[in-house]
């Protein structure tokens, strides 16, 4: 038959051939492609129930023949790809298939056509059909997790393989008219709903001893773990502990290894990570990922071995977080030391013997990675002797050197400062735990040492290009800014020992002379690390000179002069963001610990208006600050030189030190909630300091050793402190103070016995909650009591009513006086108005002129006459 008569009888049956259907329920119809239809691209009809029938039909001879011959057909219709609309009744045919495989072999192969082409593209012929055979289309597709299980290796690795095309779909080789291809995501999220995911690791049970199929699973599973949704779901399958049992399998392409690790860092990355961590955290796991990383660190030497290692290094690291994970029982923590240390201290083990890291990139990275996760490990207790016995504090104080000239190093210099850093870094974790060792190779005079280095002028050429170099670029800041941290955590742990050693070794003259060298090398791009630089040395001289009286006599003037410098630091730079609060906190901590309780630093502090720089601080009413100057200046104030200076300081428009104390106690009970009139007086006098937080809760029995909410208030705002400066000033001879000023004193004044009254209520509430009934001579007591701290209360305001109405007639007193001046002000613009027009009269009016002259010449005769008058009765 020739080309045109094919194509001819093709248009004559088209018409006939192409049914419409006008609900996707009915029977799907595919098109069995002639070889002129195959260029126009037409589907011939097929009746795919059919096909299912023939399938569930028993009992005939040549039934397997005609099954085969049908899903040979249907594949051979099919061979562009599935439509949505068929997908269901095409994956029943498979699993009718799949069903025949354990006893007729001979449906291998069409069941392995039909998962060949469910690699290709899905095709759709509406834009609707994606969203109307989404669930039929997310069951056929987790069904292909199910197959699995048909113990034929072609079969699973087809499976793999089509799975891995969801991901890297490719265009139908021919079009079908009418037909669009979906679109490339739909697959993969139709594999996230139908959990293909949790189907295809629960088939790696299958596969113990099969390493190719093992390694076809991996890598779809691999493609799957690129989702948030399938990881959640191989984490329910308990994926993490499944996978990483088997990292040490034996696999001569090393591909196992590679892809688990791949799988386990998607699982960790996308999935619950504490779940993921908890599933690790077994002693299989461990041993496996202990194995595999000795292997690679030992024998690795390639490029990709060295990236590998540092993956499962990262891996142990985020595992070792896990209080629960046994990496003392597993071996792993000692050979995760010993790996760590073994460049630094010499050891015979046979692990690392002739062994030598490179400057490679991976192998620094190894470095920090292993210095990083002893950090971690050093939180567990029960590792300090594993710690101890590696010699890490040796190996780490190797690094707290300063670099010597001409010696071969093995690091670049580059990669030597990070190391450097890095090392005293782990240190600061580590050295807290391990003193003896610290204490046993003079840690401190190795840490001075190395400051006096760093704060020398000797030339150096720092690199600054890594996390813990920023802000040292060209300089020793880096250096200087972690060996003060490893400093401050020795000094905190209040060693009396390393204390003490310190003090002996000048750490303290050596610390504020290096303050003082840092004010000098101040410079902006630096601020920020020479900010924190200082405000260690601060708390450093603080944790040794607190309990230690001969170290606040070392800390002397010198001390005092640094401490006085940040005090006089402009007010604006506390809102900058660069450390200047955390450096004024420390500076008051200082003050506090190195100056209070030594006479000669308090009278040079007060000499040097130390007091008024304090006070300035408290003037800038920020509540952060407010409460640790305050009990600075209760200390102070032992002093008797204090008084007059805290009388003698004026701050803006001439306040002064009493009214600004006054001041922020009406803002801190306004914060409180404290109930007061408008005029500032008491509202109840029966709770005359309750805040709103007491009105709110409850009194409850409490144990005797627990603080009550009344005694919990004064330590919880400034109200106490404010009271013992003011009684230390005395409250009589406050000046500068306002009639409200008074008022609110009044109530300063009794507030230990309005406190102590509170104090008796809440005992007396709790007897009663507690259903106790005192003796007779008990209940007056208290009864007394309480009637006392009202009567104060009433005292209270009608001493501040008597104030109140005392300015009020002093104000209407004043009031008077001012209306007086004005009366008089105003008479004397009226007579200074009428001589004015009496002027302009005379000047304008000839009349008025020589009257007024008139009234002149006989105004002054008259007072001649008298004058003469007078003269002669005096000579008679």
């Amino acid at each position: 038959m020739s080309t045109a008569e094919a194509t001819e009888r093709a248009e004559a049956r088209e018409p006939s051939s192409r049914i419409k259907f006008s609900s996707p329920r009915q029977i799907p119809i595919v098109g069995v492609v002639t070889e002129d239809e195959e260029v126009q691209g037409a589907f011939k009809s097929m009746d795919l129930n059919r096909v299912i029938k023939l399938f569930e039909e028993t009992g005939k001879d040549d039934l397997e023949e005609r099954q085969l011959k049908s899903v040979k057909k249907l594949v051979q219709c099919y061979q562009n790809g599935f439509p949505l609309r068929d997908l269901a009744q095409i994956f029943k045919i498979l699993n009718l298939c799949a069903e025949k495989i354990k006893t007729q072999p001979h449906f291998i192969e069409p069941a392995y056509n039909i998962i060949k082409l469910c690699g290709l593209p899905f095709l759709k012929k509406k834009a609707s059909d994606e969203i109307t055979y989404a669930e039929d289309t997310a069951n056929s597709v987790g069904l292909l997790g199910d197959l699995m299980k048909i113990q034929n290796s072609e079969l699973r690795i087809q499976i793999c393989k089509c799975i891995i095309d969801f991901y890297h779909a490719e265009p139908p080789k021919k079009h079908i008219t009418g037909y669009q291809q979906a679109s490339s995501s739909y697959k993969i999220k139709m594999a996230e709903v139908g959990g293909l995911a949790k189907t295809m690791i629960q088939s790696l049970e299958l596969l113990e001893n099969q390493l190719v199929e093992k390694l076809w699973v991996l890598k779809a599973l691999q493609h799957l773990s690129t989702s948030e949704v399938n990881c959640t779901l191989m984490v329910k399958a308990q994926a993490a502990s499944g996978i990483c049992a088997h990292l040490n399998d034996p696999d001569p392409s090393g591909q196992l290894l590679f892809r688990s690790s791949e799988i386990l860092w998607n699982l960790l990355e996308k999935s619950s990570k504490e779940e993921v961590i908890q599933q690790l955290s077994n002693l299989k796991c461990l041993l496996a990922l202990k194995e595999v990383f000795k292997n690679l660190f030992i024998r690795g030497v390639s490029h990709y071995d060295r990236q590998l290692r540092n993956d499962i290094l990262v891996i142990t690291t985020i595992i070792s977080q896990n209080p629960g994970a046994p990496m003392i029982e597993s071996g792993f923590t000692r050979d995760l030391i010993l790996f760590a240390t073994f460049n630094e201290v010499k050891s015979q083990n046979p692990l690392v013997k002739g062994l030598k890291l490179s400057n490679s990139y991976e192998d620094f990275e190894l470095k920090k990675l292993l210095f990083n996760i002893i950090v971690i490990l050093c939180k567990d207790l029960s590792t300090i002797q594993l710690l101890i016995d590696g010699k890490v504090i040796l190996a780490l104080f190797t690094y707290v050197k300063r670099p010597e000239k001409h010696k071969i190093l093995e690091w670049s210099a580059a990669q030597y400062e990070e190391l450097q850093l890095h090392a005293i870094a782990t240190l600061s974790s580590v050295a807290p735990f391990l003193i003896d060792e610290y204490m046993f190779y003079n840690g401190n005079a190795q840490v001075l040492e190395f400051l006096a280095w760093c704060d020398n002028e000797d030339s150096f050429f720092s690199h600054g290009n890594s996390f813990h170099g920023a802000g040292g670029r060209g300089n020793k800041f880096a250096q200087m800014r972690y060996s003060l941290r490893l400093l401050r955590a020795m000094v905190y742990l209040e060693n009396d020992t390393i204390n003490k050693d310190l003090c002996e070794k000048g750490a303290i003259q050596q610390l504020i002379g290096i303050f003082k060298n840092t004010i000098s090398k101040y410079n902006d791009k630096e601020e920020a690390i020479l900010l924190e630089i200082q405000s260690d040395i601060l708390l450093i001289l603080s944790g040794l000179c607190e309990h230690h009286t001969p170290g606040k006599e070392i800390f002397g003037t010198g001390g005092v002069d640094i401490i006085l410098h940040v005090m006089k630091t402009d007010p604006k730079k506390l809102q900058s963001g660069l450390g200047y609060n955390v450096l004024l906190y420390s500076t008051l901590d200082s003050i506090w610990c190195c100056i209070l309780g030594c006479y000669p630093s308090e009278d040079y502090f007060l000499e040097k208006e130390g007091i008024f720089l304090l006070l300035d601080l408290l003037a800038l009413n920020q509540k952060k600050f407010c409460n640790l100057i305050l009990g600075i200046m209760v200390e102070f104030c032992d002093n008797p030189k204090t008084a007059a200076h805290v009388n003698a300081w004026r701050g803006k428009k001439d306040q002064t030190a009493a009214s600004l104390l006054i001041k922020l106690w009406r803002k801190e009970e306004k914060e409180l909630g404290v109930k007061r009139d408008k005029y500032g007086k008491i509202v109840d006098t029966k709770k005359p300091l309750f805040t709103s937080f007491q009105e709110e809760q409850k009194i409850i029995p409490l144990p005797a050793n627990c603080p009550t909410i009344a005694v919990m208030d004064v330590a919880e705002n400034i109200r106490a402190k404010i009271y013992a400066v003011l009684g230390k000033l005395d409250f009589e001879n406050l000046p500068g103070l306002s009639a409200e000023d008074f008022v609110t004193l009044c109530i300063i004044h009794r507030y230990l016995d309005f406190k102590i009254g509170e104090i008796w209520n809440e005992i007396y509430e709790e007897i009663k909650l507690e259903k106790l009934r005192p003796v007779t001579t008990d209940k007056k007591i208290l009864e007394s009591i309480t009637a006392a701290s009202e009567n104060i209360g009433k005292m209270v305001v009608s001493l501040q009513s008597e104030m109140i109405e005392s300015q009020a007639r002093q104000d209407v007193q004043n009031e008077q006086k001012v209306y007086t001046k004005i009366q008089a002000t105003h008479k004397q613009r009226e007579l200074a108005n009428k001589s004015w027009g009496n002027f302009l009269a005379r000047t304008s009016n000839a009349k008025t002129l020589k009257l007024s002259a008139l009234w002149k010449i006989t105004g002054s005769e008259l007072s001649y006459k008298s004058s003469a008058y007078t003269q002669s009765c005096e000579t008679d």
